[in-house]
């Protein structure tokens, strides 16, 4: 009937409200009204979000002070180091008068480090519960995958952070930190210096806290890296980065015989070296680069320097852990000498109900452990440098 009936809005309102003389009762329109209790999406038990079993991390967790070192096996637990030359007075010598007595003599010092490796672990567990209705209805899924995947990554930003860790922390059970392999030892604690710094220098609160493998560092200055700040009377006060202070440290290291490979610094920095270099664009031949250095990727840019992903040919890779003064300070880092010595690569193991042995942990669950073995290394400060007191 009403597919015969119904041809119009007026039709379809007159057969559901009304279907005036056709129908046996008349219809004006009035009776089509509001409704006072209309059904809406918020009505309880009309709706109901199904959120997906995929996972949106809203965390930056990148590691790159972590990536960008080369990682070697743990063959030793030392190594010898030559600290003098055989003629450290700097006197020139070696030659010999016709028929005259050979020269006395000489040799170069020699001392030895040593290092322990660190043991990282970062642990999780879930409850059998947990697991079994992550599986069921809109739960999570394969909760163990997605927790093992997280801690992972939790992991490696871990030893990120310890690694970009302030000087003034000396590393105890943590890994020795890329601002402490790239510090240095000053004596002078009243006059203007760029060179290192001291007890009440930039909140460092004792010299020793500058000495690493149990090197005193007050004591030995062939310890020392190649340190750019600027403390001037047991103050420090952030200097404008230039060109000029990034050129002094290359020219530094070369003098002492390291070859920097990776420039490590925060994003901040980065972007205040690209506006550095952009007054200089013109001159440059534009080539499109991402420069990788360990996998790790950096930023696209400019190859001779405009986005600075490259300076001096040195590739500059950013971390979010870097130290700010009040900019990030700049790590020159030879990798040819410093590496992290690993002892144990880093492993996963898992224990509990679901892996058959819920006696090991004691209790219906399942935990994770993620564990990574080993120490950073240099085995030459000198091929190391920073440049800090930045803005």
């Amino acid at each position: 009937m009403a597919r015969d009936y119904v041809r119009t809005i007026t039709d379809m309102e007159r057969y559901y409200y009304g279907a005036g003389n056709a129908m046996g009762y008349s219809y004006t329109g009035s009776e089509l009204l509001k409704a006072d209790s209309p059904m809406l999406s918020t009505v309880g038990g009309t709706y109901q979000a199904i959120y997906g079993r995929k996972v949106w991390s809203q965390l930056n967790q990148e590691f790159n002070a972590f990536s960008i070192l080369p990682k070697r096996p743990w063959d030793r637990s030392g190594w010898r180091v030559i600290t003098k030359r055989p003629n450290n007075d700097g006197v020139l010598h070696g030659g010999v008068a016709e028929n005259a007595t050979l020269p006395e003599t000489v040799r170069p010092e020699f001392q030895h480090v040593a290092a322990k490796p660190k043991t990282i672990a970062h642990t999780f567990d879930m409850s059998e519960t947990a697991i079994f209705l992550a599986d069921k209805d809109d739960g999570l899924g394969d909760i163990r995958s997605v927790m093992k995947e997280e801690m992972g990554k939790h992991h490696a930003e871990m030893v990120n952070k310890m690694l970009c860790t302030d000087v003034d922390n000396p590393a105890g059970n943590n890994l020795e930190s890329l601002d402490r392999v790239t510090a240095a030892y000053h004596d002078d604690g009243t006059a203007a210096t760029t060179t290192g710094m001291n007890n009440g220098h930039n909140n460092l609160s004792a010299d020793a806290d500058l000495d690493i493998y149990s090197i005193s560092r007050s004591a030995n200055s062939w310890s020392n890296a190649e340190m750019s700040n600027n403390v001037v009377s047991d103050t420090s006060t952030d200097r404008v980065l230039t060109l000029d202070l990034m050129d002094e440290m290359f020219q530094k290291l070369w003098i002492r015989g390291g070859n920097p490979k990776v420039i490590l610094t925060g994003y901040d920095t980065l972007m205040r070296i690209q506006q550095l270099l952009q007054s200089q664009q013109r001159f440059m031949e534009e080539k499109r680069v991402t420069p990788t250095y360990n996998g790790v990727k950096g930023v696209p840019g400019i190859e001779a320097g405009f986005i600075v992903a490259t300076y001096n040919g040195v590739p500059i890779i950013p971390t979010k852990n870097m130290l700010p003064d009040t900019i990030s300070r700049m790590y020159y880092l030879d990798t040819d000498y410093l590496y992290f010595s690993t002892a144990i690569p880093t492993q996963y193991f898992e224990s509990g109900i679901e892996t058959g042995d819920p006696f090991a942990i004691n209790r219906l669950g399942q935990e994770g452990l993620y564990r990574t073995m080993g120490e950073v290394w240099t085995t030459f400060f000198g091929a190391q440098g920073s440049i800090r007191d930045l803005k």
